[in-house]
């Protein structure tokens, strides 16, 4: 009994000394820079770190080589964008619709929150997230996208029609919520710094409600074909009508652009390239090059590198869509210089210059925006430069192959607008190839290694994981749309 009672006593003096030495344990390992609960201003940070990092590599990636921006130095397969081979895409897909999650997430934290300015913004990054999405891929998981806790692990994909009719009514929402005499609480914004109060306003905030209302600008004219259906023209007039209550982009400070701070974690996402795959592999195109050599513009030294050719520097391009035996020697060609991988304005959600842009489009086809189609072209190409640190000429905008010529035909005219567009959109996702599906311009050259039967791509076919992930909501998306192939049309194009 003696040896039971003394195992006892030290089983007890053990369980006392554990708990003496565990008492207070959670207050000692509590990490001081780690929040105890989660904010919308924890999350809001990393989330436009991400999104911006995904869509600027997905220009690099496609719309640049798509879009005659650029070509590879040899391409021996016969494939690639830059002759009309579009493969199933899951690069956007998967990281899009992962970082949805984290938009739902702030819009029901700020929601119980009741902080209404998060609750904009998340709205914002939801319509240009699946604005984006579904102008790839067209029908899409939506009204059931982002739920499995909800239980919802294959969603159902909406038509693009009515994934557009709550985009717009999303916007609208936004617009309605934001509040410039409150600093964002918990701050976190990293685009427009709208965490503070200057003078009893929050400036970051008013230029919040100018992105919202650019941004359903630029998808009402993207539906311009659907007016009928979706009263688009009204809804363009009346954001026309009232910059009191429908503000957008008047100056460079309002374009909304992540500016890589260039300190961890937030570095631009080619910081750390290597020569092969930053420049070395890819060289820039005689079509993109020609005119910014026609016109001596100033973005060409920032753009582009410039290669010496019999004794003088000069800025050379290569063809895009190049027969299958051609490949171009390392070094000989202009490609991106690696200042851009450090240029802290590469961040692009939407530039000011596209708002003068699409206002010029506006002016022309009758719209009343408060200037000409050419004052609106002018502003449009002086924003583009400031954006990117050019100096332009002064005599930039006279010379003959950038006058804006008033006595063409509107569909000359047009062309003109979005040939400039078309610079603007350097390095902004995938802008330049919707604008290219929807107006037809800029006219690319057609090269000779193209097969004939490939046509200029109008989607992206769906991931090839969605077969084994949601087969039946996948088979009747692709039922609805006719097949899954990149000659389909979505539903604004028709």
């Amino acid at each position: 009994m003696k040896f039971i009672h003394k195992i006892s006593v030290i089983f007890l003096a053990l369980a006392f000394m554990l708990s003496a030495c565990t008492e207070g344990f959670e207050e000692l390992n509590l990490d001081p820079n780690r929040p105890k609960e989660a904010t919308p201003g924890v999350l809001l940070g990393q989330m436009q770190y991400r999104f911006v990092s995904n869509s600027m590599q997905a220009a690099r990636n496609f719309t640049h080589e798509l879009m005659q921006v650029d070509a590879p130095r040899a391409s021996t397969s016969g494939q690639g964008l830059h002759r009309y081979v579009i493969n199933p895409g899951a690069g956007i897909w998967t990281s899009f619709y992962t970082l949805l999650r984290d938009v739902e997430d702030i819009y029901q934290i700020s929601d119980a929150l009741k902080e209404n300015n998060y609750k904009a913004i998340a709205l914002i990054y939801k319509c240009w997230a699946y604005s984006i999405m579904t102008d790839l891929y067209g029908d899409i998981p939506y009204s059931q996208a982002v739920k499995a806790d909800e239980g919802i692990f294959e969603a159902a994909f909406d038509q693009q029609k009515d994934i557009y009719i709550q985009i717009l009514k999303d916007l609208e929402t936004a617009n309605g919520l934001f509040d410039d005499t409150k600093a964002l609480t918990y701050a976190g914004d990293f685009v427009y710094n709208a965490n503070t109060l200057t003078s009893g306003k929050n400036v970051g905030i008013q230029r919040w409600k100018k992105f919202t209302n650019s941004l359903r600008l630029r998808l009402l004219l993207r539906l311009s074909k659907r007016d009928g259906e979706l009263n688009i023209n009204e809804q363009i007039k009346a954001i026309l009508a009232d910059a009191t209550k429908y503000p957008v982009f008047t100056a460079n400070a309002d374009e909304a652009i992540f500016r890589y701070p260039g300190t961890f974690p937030y570095f631009n996402p080619y910081y750390n390239a290597r020569t092969l795959d930053w420049r070395d592999g890819t060289y820039l195109t005689e079509f993109f090059l020609g005119k910014l050599n026609t016109d001596k513009d100033p973005r060409r030294a920032i753009w582009a590198i410039p290669v010496v050719v019999n004794g003088a520097s000069v800025f050379q391009g290569i063809k895009s869509g190049y027969p299958t035996t051609l490949e171009y020697v390392v070094g000989k060609n202009s490609s991106y210089p690696d200042a851009l991988k450090t240029l802290p304005q590469m961040g692009v959600m939407m530039p000011y210059a596209e708002v003068e842009f699409i206002k010029a489009e506006l002016a022309l086809k009758g719209f009343t925006t408060g200037k000409t189609a050419k004052a609106h072209f002018n502003a449009g190409i002086t924003a583009s430069m400031v954006q990117w640190g050019a100096t332009m000429p002064a005599d930039f905008l006279t010379q003959p192959s950038v006058a804006y010529d008033d006595t063409q035909s509107t569909e000359k005219q047009l062309e003109q607008i979005m040939l400039q567009k078309y610079y603007a959109y350097f390095f902004v996702d995938y802008q330049a190839w919707f604008e290219k599906r929807r107006t037809g311009y800029p006219v690319l050259p057609r090269g000779t290694g193209i097969p004939a039967e490939n046509q200029f791509p109008s989607r992206v076919p769906y991931p090839t994981y969605l077969q084994s992930q949601n087969a039946s909501n996948l088979n009747a998306a692709v039922s609805r749309i006719g097949k899954d192939d990149s000659n389909v049309k979505v539903w604004w194009e028709k």
